[in-house]
């Protein structure tokens, strides 16, 4: 938590490949457990988000990102999570760290996925579904 505040910061990256599938992870542990989401997570002592955002993708999906804009934020109980359009340059998608699974989910697949609250709304008014 950050000094004088009840609020955990935290980052997600959302990434889309070339066809315009987005990459989303299953949750390994609370809050969320087996619900689908952006990969990311908690923002450590001296690291900004950009390299949260890097750092976190790395650990939970394998790839390596660059960080974009910020898109939006969403407060999910005590977490603040900023979200950042990132673009994949390298690595192979793998589940790790916190995630289960990790994959590519078209519009179709999104749809039959269980998402962590909010989620689904969150990418509808940033713009950021997939086909």
């Amino acid at each position: 938590m950050t000094e004088g505040s009840r609020h955990v910061p935290c980052v997600g990256g959302i990434v889309q490949d070339s066809a315009g599938r987005l990459l989303l992870v299953q949750r390994a542990n609370e809050p969320g457990r087996g619900r689908w989401s952006v990969p990311g997570g908690r923002v450590e002592a001296g690291e900004t988000d950009q390299q949260a955002v890097v750092r976190e993708l790395a650990e939970e999906t394998g790839l390596i990102v660059v960080p974009g804009p910020l898109v939006g934020r969403v407060v999910r109980g005590p977490y603040v999570i900023a979200d950042y359009r990132c673009e994949a340059v390298g690595g192979e998608l793998r589940a790790g760290d916190d995630a289960s699974d990790a994959r590519w989910v078209d519009a179709a697949a999104l749809a039959r996925l269980p998402l962590v609250e909010g989620l689904l709304d969150a990418l509808s008014e940033w713009d950021a579904l997939p086909r």
